[in-house]
């Protein structure tokens, strides 16, 4: 199968090369050059432009940071003969899903968020949440069983898969925050840190997606790949979220500013568990 893979961030490269290692023929592109290194090294090859990039192929699949960035590269394919299906990986809003489909090429599109880092994905651990028609989500069942590994099919309409991504993210930050406060707490009684950690750690109510990141929050570094600037974005859709389905949700207005200060501060290129810096200043 030939798929092109436009956005060489984190995630992008991850998405790529493990298409290559299950023997996929990519092509790849970023807005700027010199960002798929290792994806060229493992045999991918890359395009100038995303038009360029998607001919010819089955499946053209977007990875990138925002819902303008994701608009601004469907504008340009939307001239394409229908052809690819266009599946959009990036965390956007609903509304901004429903509209891909309607630029997509014979509206040929399938919303598949990721839940799972870029290291997971390569591992072909991350799992994916889908929207779009059935007949085009079935034809893109090998890519599902390549590269995730569970897929979860969220009915015809895309944006309800974006919901359940934003919905997602939310529950992440929140509790992150939270455990955040715990370990600053927890340092500031002069509770042993290794002992912090291993209670932390194999405690039930800490969620598995929040350990992975408990190290982090104890050590001070925060060189992951969701950045705070990232995760505000996604609280502020979340909260857009709550805002039109007619739920107040004062709780996301409060995480979506600590993940704004926390980017506000200097720490917007480094992962959301930087938000715990705020509590140490």
């Amino acid at each position: 199968m030939r798929v092109a893979v436009l956005g060489m961030g984190q995630m992008g490269r991850a998405l790529a090369r493990r298409l290559l290692r299950n023997e996929y023929a990519v092509t790849v592109w970023n807005r700027t050059p010199g960002r798929a290194g290792e994806v060229l090294d493992e045999g991918g090859v890359e395009a100038s432009a995303p038009e360029e990039a998607a001919a010819g192929k089955d499946a053209v699949v977007l990875s990138l940071s925002d819902d303008a960035a994701v608009r601004a590269v469907m504008e340009r394919l939307t001239g394409m003969e229908p052809g690819p299906i266009v599946v959009d990986t990036s965390t956007v809003s609903p509304g901004t899903s429903r509209a891909l489909r309607e630029l997509a090429p014979g509206h040929r599109f399938v919303a598949a968020p990721i839940a799972g880092g870029p290291a997971a994905l390569l591992e072909g651990k991350a799992t994916t949440l889908i929207g779009g028609a059935e007949a085009l989500v079935s034809r893109l069942e090998p890519i599902w069983a390549d590269l995730y590994d569970a897929a979860t099919y969220c009915g015809e309409d895309p944006g309800h898969a974006s919901a359940f991504k934003l919905l997602n993210n939310y529950l992440l930050m929140s509790g992150l925050a939270v455990l955040a406060e715990v370990v600053v707490t927890a340092q500031g009684a002069g509770l042993d840190e290794s002992l912090t950690r291993d209670l932390l750690s194999r405690s039930p109510l800490v969620a598995p997606g929040l350990r992975n990141r408990l190290d982090d929050l104890i050590s001070g570094d925060h060189r992951g790949w969701f950045t705070t600037r990232l995760g505000a974005k996604d609280l502020r859709l979340a909260r857009e979220l709550a805002e039109e389905s007619g739920v107040a949700a004062p709780l996301v207005r409060v995480m979506e500013g600590r993940y704004d200060e926390a980017a506000a501060r200097g720490w917007d290129g480094h992962d959301i568990a930087a938000v715990i810096e705020l509590l140490r200043e």
